[in-house]
């Protein structure tokens, strides 16, 4: 497989596609005005400890107070407190034996504001590298789950614990998948690396008195480089001269293999537009998704979850109904993946399949889901086929969607993607014009409305407006306002 990273670089924002194969997987988009808080660490001080949630909120200085619950504080287990000092898979203590109002804390942020909801905290700080995530509160040495060969598992926990004891430290750490293959000296590099960064962490801390940020998270370009799977990546294209020096940098430090990959972008022609990312970024905003065979796929989201619904449309196969159905969901199932890494979608994820009768249709279905699903880095877990024919799965949400990102709810319909029709307005008109004509004493009344309304006012309901004037016994004009929506009107005394 072949990849390609394109970095669109402007003063306010900075764009990155992961391109597979000449097909566009991932979308990354920080801006300097909302930029993204995961990872960053602060010193904060707790606001509110709600202990019918097992909560806390804490103060650590934007507009929302961010939220902690008792399993994500560091404390040590009830029993053998020495031997687990990480307490990990454990029983929490209560949070009001952990936090009281106006204590001060140094938290992590582990996912950013969504919507309505504040940001998410923990007190397990940890700081990645390429290769290792350093642990300071914990001594143990971890493995990612994707490191399933059990002889490089335990050559990389022997080299570890080596260069845990070499440098005298009671720190832990995670070795990351990118640490398959790595040599002593490189996780040597990287371990060094992290020291020196948590110990100006540590003297920052002390030298706060109140709330403020002591470590922000990497810029996207370079976070970047270091979380991708460098194997794969072919080149990397940056169109900004600034950002090539920068990143080459941090290579060097690194990642040196991929010093050589980083080019610099020099074109008339914008980047994303010669590769086609610009089209396929306004498709991955739309709630359709073309299939080739003529099917589609409808997306849904909501702020609880997100719904797929897999329809055959156009396509009408070429055998019987059953293959056709399983030919569709079989190509929804490698769109789905797609999109789903695409859009960032997170949280719980409902997709409806076209039902199928042959139970090992439905097991290749689901096969070739989580098949393609290896190569999403969020973490996802899929159920079986429900009696319903659903199926139900969760990818792990850190950052917002592509389109809570991109977009806003819309001004007409607040969000709901729908508006009242004209003739629902109308017959809300006539109820207000009776209410109005009952309160108050007057010889005309003024309908102010939107075009829609009115043109259908004086057309299909002229003779309900004329019979409502004589019921009233007053006179109704009518005046089109263009900046109304077609929910809005006023009837106004004249």
């Amino acid at each position: 497989m072949s990849e390609e990273i394109l970095i669109n670089v402007t003063p306010r924002e900075t764009r990155v596609a992961v391109v597979e194969n000449g097909v566009l997987q991932e979308m990354h988009i920080e801006r300097i005005a909302r930029r993204g808080l995961v990872g960053s660490i602060f010193k904060g001080c707790v606001s509110r400890v709600m202990p019918g949630m097992d909560a806390a909120f804490v103060d650590i200085g934007l507009e929302k107070a961010a939220f902690i619950h008792a399993s994500d504080v560091t404390q040590l287990p009830r029993s053998s407190r020495e031997d687990s000092p990480d307490g990990e898979n454990l029983e929490h203590d209560a949070i009001a034996d952990l936090l009281h109002d106006g204590q001060q804390v140094l938290v992590q942020v582990v996912k950013d504001q969504l919507g309505t909801k504040g940001a998410r905290l923990t007190t397990n700080v940890t700081i990645p590298s390429r290769y290792l995530v350093l642990l300071p509160y914990s001594n143990q040495v971890r493995l990612s789950a994707r490191l399933d060969d059990e002889q490089e598992r335990e050559r990389l926990t022997e080299i570890m614990q080596e260069l845990l004891d070499e440098n005298g430290t009671q720190y832990g750490c995670i070795l990351r998948t990118a640490a398959e293959s790595a040599s002593k000296e490189e996780l040597r590099r990287d371990l060094k690396f992290l020291l020196r960064l948590w110990a100006s962490i540590f003297e920052k801390i002390g030298k706060v008195e109140s709330v403020a940020e002591v470590y922000s998270d990497l810029p996207l370009e370079i976070r970047t480089l270091r979380d991708l799977n460098t194997d794969d990546i072919e080149n990397i294209h940056i169109d900004s001269r600034e950002t090539v020096q920068s990143v080459r940098t941090f290579a060097e430090k690194l990642v040196p293999e991929l010093v050589n990959r980083v080019q610099h972008y020099k074109g008339a022609r914008p980047i994303f537009d010669l590769h086609g990312i610009e089209d396929e970024l306004e498709k991955a905003l739309q709630r359709k998704v073309l299939l080739k065979s003529g099917g589609h796929l409808v997306f849904d989201q909501t702020e609880s979850m997100t719904t797929i619904d897999v329809n055959t449309g156009a396509f009408v196969g070429h055998r019987n109904l059953e293959e056709t159905i399983f030919k569709t969901n079989l190509e929804a199932a490698q769109a789905i993946a797609r999109q789903l890494r695409l859009r960032n979608l997170g949280g719980i994820i409902i997709i409806d399949f076209i039902d199928m009768e042959e139970e090992e249709h439905k097991r290749q279905v689901l096969r070739t889901l989580e098949k393609v699903l290896e190569k999403d880095r969020a973490k996802t877990q899929i159920c079986e086929v429900s009696p319903l024919g659903l199926v139900e799965m969760t990818r792990k949400r850190t950052h917002e969607s592509l389109e809570n990102t991109l977009c806003e709810p819309c001004s007409t319909c607040a969000g709901r993607g729908s508006i009242k029709s004209a003739q629902t307005v109308c017959y809300q008109l006539f109820r207000e014009i009776m209410r109005v004509a009952r309160q108050y004493e007057a010889n005309e009344l003024l309908v102010l409305a939107s075009q829609p309304v009115v043109d259908l006012l004086v057309d299909e309901e002229s003779s309900s407006l004329a019979e409502l004037e004589e019921f009233i016994n007053k006179t109704i004009k009518l005046q089109v306002e263009n900046l109304y929506t077609q929910e809005q009107f006023d009837v106004v005394l004249v």
